[in-house]
C-alpha cells in the first residue's frame, strides 16, 4: 500500500549525521517496538523471467568471447514506468560484432510491466524502444519534470534518451538530447549536482574499441594462466567519463570540462553511484574503474567537482594496489550514520568494503578497507563479482548485501585455473555489527551473472533481486525469508524539480535506534533501482519519527508513521510550517 503524506515541518531540523545506538529494532525502546523471535535463515527462490512462454534472454557477442566487447553483458533498470504502483523491468541487450560492423542495430532494450505480484508481461507497442548499436546499461528518472519516469540507455555507440508520454509509452528523444559522441558507455547515474531542480546525468565510459586495433583471442597474443584469452583492458585506451547538466526538458548540456569532471588520466569505468559522503548536503559521485584507480568526485557546491579518491582511501585496496572495480553497493553497514562503499572485483582480488570513519577534526570522512575483517574479502578471492547491492534481507534493521558472480573467460573451465566460468552468486548477512556471514543467494546451478538490481517486486514488503547473465535467461531471485518482521518505505514527490528527491537523506527513529538511507537510483553494475528508501523494522509497528533532508537544505520531520506501507511524502514548492501531515489515501507511484 502506498500512502500519501503532506511534507510539513514539525519541530527542529535534523543534522547531517546522527550517531547510532547499540539498541536493535527488535528490542528498542518506545511503544513502537516489540520483542521478536529468532529470524530463520534468509531464503531466495530463483526462477527464469518468462514472458509469453519464453525465457527472456540477452545477447553479448559470441560464446567464445574473442574480444573484450563481448564479455561485460548487459544490465537492468527497475522503476514504475506506467504509474501502476508496481516495479517494472527494463532489460538491456547487446549485439554481435558482425552485426555492429555491418551497420546493423543491436537488440532493443525491452520494458516488461509488473502485475504487482512479480509476474511480468511485454509492454504495449507504444513502449517499444529504438535499438542502439550495442546496449550496455541504463538509468531512469524524471528528466523533464512531468511526473513520469524517463529512461537513459548506455551503449557501445550513441547513448539514448526515451521520454515517457504520461505513462502510456516512450518517445525516442535521443536526437537533439545533447548526449554527444559514440563512446562505450557502461553505467549511468542521475543526480542534481548544481541544485537547479533538474536532473543531471553521469555516463561512465570504458575504453576505445575498434576490432582492427585489438588482437583477437584467436591470435594467442594475450594469455591468462597460460591460456589464450581476449585482450584488455590493459594495453588499451581508457575513455573519459561525461557529466551532462540537465536542462529540465529531457535535453542535456555537456559540462564535463567546466565542472572539472575530467581527471588527468581516464579510467576504465564500469560502475557508478551517488552519495553524500561528507554530509554537506550536496551529492558526490563514486566511480569504479577496471585495473585503474577508482574515482571519488567531491561536489564543491558551486557546480564543480574535485577528485579525492586517493586522499579519502577509496581508490586502491589495502595494499595500495589497483583492482578491477566492477559493481558498487552503498549504505551504512555498521550504523554509525556514515555511508560505506562495497566494490566487486576480479578473481584473485578480494571484493572491497570501504568503511567510512568520521574525522575528529571536523574534516571530511576517510574510508578504511575492512574487507577481510568484515568477512567479505576471503570468500570473494576465487570469484569474479559484478552486480551487487545493499538491502535488509530479513527486515531486522541492518543492511545485508548480495554479489552476482561469473568469469569473463570461458577458458576458466580449463584444468588448473582454480576457478570456473559459471560461479555461485553470494548473499552476505549482516550480524548487526557490520560483520557478515556468507550464504548462497539461491539454490540451483552456478551462473555466468552480470548486472543486477533489487526492489520489492511482488509487493510483500521484502526485497527481491533481478539478475542478468552474459548468456542465459534473466533471473528473478524472490525473497521468501519466513519471519514476522515489519518494514516501512518512503518515496518523495518534490514540487519544483528533482521530483523524486534524488540525493535526499531519509532517517527513521524507532526507540533509541536511528537508521538512514539516501534516495538514489544508481546501484550495482550497469543497473538502476527505484528511487525509494526502504527499512526493516523488526517487530516495530510504526516508526517514532522520520526526518528528511533535501539536497537544497530543507529539513522536515514526521511522527508516528505506520509500518507495512510505502509512504509518499509530497513536498510543496514552499513547505508550510504546520503540524505533521496526515495519511490521506493511496495512489500509484513512480
Amino acid at each position: 500500500m502506498l500512502s500519501t503524506t503532506l511534507f510539513a515541518a514539525v519541530g527542529a531540523t535534523v543534522g547531517a549525521t546522527v550517531a547510532a545506538t547499540s539498541h536493535s529494532l527488535q528490542d528498542g525502546g518506545g511503544a513502537a517496538a516489540a520483542t521478536s523471535a529468532a529470524v530463520p535463515a534468509p531464503t531466495f527462490v530463483r526462477r527464469d523471467l518468462v514472458v509469453d512462454g519464453q525465457p527472456v534472454r540477452t545477447r553479448c557477442g559470441s560464446p567464445l568471447k574473442n574480444y573484450i566487447l563481448e564479455v561485460n553483458g548487459s544490465g537492468v533498470v527497475l522503476g514504475d514506468f506506467d504509474g501502476s504502483g508496481s516495479v517494472d523491468l527494463v532489460v538491456v541487450s547487446g549485439s554481435t560484432i558482425e552485426r555492429a560492423e555491418a551497420g546493423e542495430p543491436g537488440d532493443a532494450a525491452r520494458l516488461f510491466l509488473n502485475d504487482g505480484a512479480a509476474h511480468f508481461g511485454a509492454a504495449p507497442e507504444a513502449f517499444a524502444l529504438t535499438p542502439g548499436r550495442w546496449g550496455m546499461g541504463g538509468t531512469a528518472g524524471d528528466l523533464d519534470n512531468d511526473g513520469h519516469l524517463d529512461l537513459v540507455v548506455t551503449n557501445w555507440g550513441a547513448d539514448q534518451v526515451f521520454l515517457n508520454a504520461g505513462g502510456t509509452g516512450f518517445r525516442d528523444a535521443t536526437e537533439g538530447s545533447g548526449l554527444n559522441g559514440k563512446r562505450w558507455g557502461t553505467s549511468a547515474a542521475l543526480l542534481d549536482h548544481d541544485l537547479d531542480g533538474n536532473l543531471d546525468l553521469v555516463v561512465v565510459n570504458y575504453l576505445s574499441f575498434r576490432r582492427d586495433e585489438i588482437s583477437s583471442r584467436e591470435s594467442g597474443e594475450c594469455k591468462w594462466k597460460g591460456l589464450p584469452v581476449m585482450c584488455g583492458p590493459e594495453g588499451l585506451t581508457a575513455v573519459h567519463d561525461q557529466l551532462y547538466r540537465g536542462n529540465g526538458d529531457g535535453t542535456f548540456s555537456d559540462v564535463t570540462s567546466e565542472a572539472g569532471f575530467r581527471p588527468e588520466n581516464a579510467g576504465f569505468g564500469l560502475g557508478v553511484t551517488t552519495l553524500d559522503y561528507d554530509g554537506d548536503g550536496d551529492t558526490d559521485v563514486y566511480v569504479t574503474n577496471d585495473s585503474t584507480p577508482n574515482f571519488l568526485w567531491e561536489n564543491q557546491g558551486d557546480g564543480t567537482f574535485l577528485e579525492v579518491g586517493f586522499r579519502r582511501g577509496v581508490d586502491l585496496d589495502s595494499n595500495g594496489k589497483e583492482q578491477a572495480g566492477m559493481g558498487i553497493a552503498c549504505g551504512d553497514v555498521n550504523e554509525d550514520g556514515l555511508p560505506d562503499l562495497f566494490v566487486t572485483n576480479f578473481s584473485g582480488e578480494n571484493n572491497a568494503l570501504y568503511q567510512s570513519r568520521a574525522s575528529k577534526t571536523g574534516r571530511a570522512p576517510r574510508f578504511s578497507d575492512r574487507s577481510h575483517s568484515a568477512g567479505v574479502g576471503g570468500p570473494s578471492m576465487q570469484l569474479l563479482g559484478w552486480g551487487t547491492g545493499m538491502f535488509d534481507v530479513e527486515l531486522d534493521g541492518d543492511l545485508d548485501l548480495f554479489v552476482l558472480n561469473g568469469h569473463v573467460y570461458p577458458q576458466a573451465d580449463s584444468p588448473g585455473t582454480d576457478t570456473t566460468y559459471a560461479q555461485p552468486d553470494q548473499l552476505f548477512v549482516n550480524n548487526g555489527d557490520g560483520i557478515f556471514d556468507e550464504r548462497s543467494l539461491s539454490s540451483g546451478p552456478d551462473l555466468v551473472s552480470r548486472g543486477g538490481a533489487f526492489a520489492d517486486l511482488d509487493g510483500d514488503g521484502d526485497i527481491d533481486v533481478v539478475a542478468t547473465q552474459v548468456e542465459g535467461a534473466i533471473q528473478i531471485h524472490e525473497n521468501t525469508t519466513a519471519n514476522e518482521n515489519r518494514w516501512i518505505a518512503f518515496v518523495l514527490d518534490v514540487e519544483g524539480g528533482n521530483r523524486d528527491g534524488l540525493g535526499a537523506r531519509v532517517e527513521i527513529a524507532v526507540g533509541e535506534r536511528r537508521s538512514a538511507a539516501e534516495i538514489r537510483t544508481s546501484s550495482g553494475f550497469q543497473a538502476a533501482v527505484p528511487a525509494r528508501a526502504h527499512f526493516g523494522l523488526g517487530r516495530a509497528e510504526r516508526v517514532d519519527s522520520v526526518s528528511v533532508r533535501l539536497p537544497d537544505g530543507r529539513t522536515r520531520r514526521f511522527e508516528g508513521l505506520a509500518a507495512g506501507q510505502v509512504h509518499r511524502l509530497v513536498v510543496p514548492a514552499s513547505a508550510p510550517d504546520a503540524a505533521n501531515g496526515a495519511t490521506t489515501g493511496t495512489e500509484g507511484g513512480r
